[in-house]
């Protein structure tokens, strides 16, 4: 049966996978249109190259922390404008600080109860306080998404004047020390971009996902089946030490070998890591432009 494969299917595979065009249109055709499969398919013919466009960047703004005096409580934002320009204004950067102690001390739910509770300073709303500004800068402006965090202690690290914001929380340990590992953590988890804290948080569907990658690359070489097996033992381990914070070679190691997990355990002996979270300006948020949708739409044609 043909299959029918869409110019905005293979933009959208294009874009997740960094392969070409034609390549993209092949693996949705041979998969059906399933656009997980297809991934897969790109990955198993070494045809993706997913790390360089996970956290493609296409909008603007800044993310802000604030961690409570008592180091026991911390909250992360994220607000967006259209232009760098707009991000840099002072107003902005006052605002998008603000919001962030509003998250602190007001613990809103959600970002709909963060808009109609009130801002710190002026006696107005959030919402009306964004609306104000947006007036006065002539800009596009919206509170994307905050995080917050309340235990035993918590860190945070910013990088890039706002283009980063890190949170992390831990246990088992507090005072200056503990904190100030975290903060290192917090430091790694911006450079780094883990995606777990431990390797028992790796959904037991992504880790089948992977096995299957593997075992089809392992194939496709032509190796026995013990030595695929082999083969895909080694590469999940890979796997853990580039998605689970714990199993990454810390950041600040001069020497490239020691993991976050033994730093940990050298520097704050019962310190745990809990939690983090990492907010990067506009990740997530695609800019199309109208010039390659259609050189895509001009060179898909029915399979």
């Amino acid at each position: 049966m043909t299959v029918m494969v869409s110019a905005s299917a293979v933009r959208d595979l294009r874009e997740r996978t960094g392969a070409g065009m034609m390549d993209c249109k092949k693996a949705l055709a041979e998969t059906g249109g399933d656009f997980e499969k297809a991934v897969d398919l790109l990955r198993q013919k070494g045809l993706a190259a997913l790390a360089k466009k996970a956290g493609r960047i296409a909008a603007e703004g800044l993310t802000a922390v604030r961690v409570a005096p008592d180091g026991k409580a911390g909250a992360v934002v994220e607000v967006n404008c259209e232009t760098d320009f707009v991000a840099k204004n002072d107003d902005f950067k006052a605002f998008v600080g603000a919001l962030a102690e509003v998250v602190l001390f007001e613990r809103p739910a959600t970002c709909d109860d963060l808009l109609v509770g009130p801002a710190l300073r002026g006696g107005q709303t959030v919402d009306e306080t964004v609306k104000e500004l947006v007036a006065k800068i002539g800009e596009k402006i919206e509170v994307r998404r905050f995080t917050r965090f309340e235990g035993e202690a918590v860190s945070s690290y910013v990088h890039g004047g706002g283009r980063i914001g890190v949170l992390v929380e831990g246990k088992g340990s507090a005072g200056a020390s503990a904190l100030e590992a975290l903060r290192d953590v917090a430091m790694h988890v911006a450079a780094v971009r883990p995606r777990y804290v431990r390797r028992e948080e790796v959904p037991a569907e992504t880790l089948e996902r992977e096995r299957e990658i593997y075992r089809a690359q392992g194939k496709e070489s032509g190796k026995p089946e013990a030595i695929v097996e082999k083969m895909v033992a080694g590469r999940l381990e890979k796997f853990y030490s580039e998605v689970c914070l714990l199993d990454q070679v810390f950041v600040k190691d001069p020497d490239g070998k020691q993991t976050v997990g033994a730093f940990l355990k050298k520097t704050a002996p019962g310190l745990s890591v809990v939690r983090f979270a990492r907010f990067e300006v506009g990740e997530g948020i695609e800019k199309r432009s109208e010039d390659f949708a259609a050189e895509v739409m001009s060179q898909v044609k029915p399979v």
